[in-house]
């Protein structure tokens, strides 16, 4: 499967790590790393060396109870950022946000892919991105990030997952995005007790009804913190495990912070898959 992000084709034949580059003061576990701009390209450059076919930048934080950034503030965060990897990286960018005009403005600058937690439900954002020729990732989400784990609760977890996924897909389809175009997202954590975050993880098969590419994006977050009781930066080996739990069932992209752990996880697993195939 081929997945047209602008002017990039992006093989999903093997599963793709997507970076993450952070550009805020306050992400939960790279906040300030990356926000400064040659220190942002410097660690974008790190990353596709390391193996990455994807850099995902973000411009405002969705941990819960993360403060508002406004558009000037976010466009300022992203743009010159997103403009710097276009000219220096053969990489797909993507741009994690909600609002229409960072969307445009953003493809504009050389974005393939808007990574959306809201899945384009924000005022403007479907015709925004329809207007674009990048790839849409709509994400699943329960509530708003800032409350969204007060108390998340599900009927029928996969169920009202699906039902989400096919009207949003619908909706772009209204809006002019043909499916080709979308990559879902179930999004752990967002939403969600850490029994529903393992209940997916160990049924992304149950996510498959739409035939649409999965985006996993399940690194350094609390449903592995707590399982191996460590703080976000010392839960490199529990988020590689994660990414390959979730390529084992076929998840096109993985969406990550360390993208050596990953990819060595991912070239191991990749050798023995080989051999069993021999």
């Amino acid at each position: 499967m081929e997945l047209q992000c602008g002017r990039h084709s992006l093989s999903l034949a093997q599963p793709q790590i997507m970076g993450i580059l952070n550009v805020t003061p306050d992400s939960f576990s790279d906040g300030g790393k990356h926000n400064e701009l040659e220190v942002a390209l410097a660690a974008a450059r790190q990353m596709v060396a390391d193996g990455a076919t994807l850099i995902d930048v973000g411009g405002e934080s969705t941990r819960p109870g993360a403060a508002e950034v406004s558009l000037d503030e976010e466009l300022a965060r992203t743009v010159p950022v997103i403009e710097r990897i276009a000219a220096e990286l053969e990489v797909v960018i993507s741009i994690d946000t909600s609002k229409a005009q960072v969307m445009r403005e953003a493809v504009a600058a050389g974005a393939g892919m808007i990574n959306d937690v809201r899945a384009l439900q924000a005022p403007g954002a479907l015709e925004a991105a329809a207007e674009t020729e990048a790839a849409i990732c709509l994400m699943h989400m329960q509530g708003q990030p800032r409350t969204m784990q007060d108390n998340p609760s599900y009927q029928d977890l996969f169920g009202e997952i699906n039902a989400f996924f096919t009207e949003r897909v619908k909706a772009c389809q209204l809006a002019g995005i043909d499916a080709s175009r979308i990559v879902l997202d179930p999004g752990f954590g967002f939403g969600k007790t850490l029994e529903h975050n393992y209940r997916l993880l160990g049924r992304l098969d149950g996510l498959r009804l739409h035939e649409r590419p999965l985006l996993i994006g399940l690194s350094r977050k609390s449903m592995i913190g707590n399982v191996i009781e460590r703080p976000a930066e010392q839960r490199v080996v529990g988020s590689a495990v994660g990414a390959l739990l979730a390529a084992q069932q076929g998840a096109e992209i993985l969406r990550v912070h360390d993208v050596a752990a990953t990819a060595d996880a991912l070239k191991v697993w990749q050798r023995m898959h080989q051999y069993q195939m021999d």
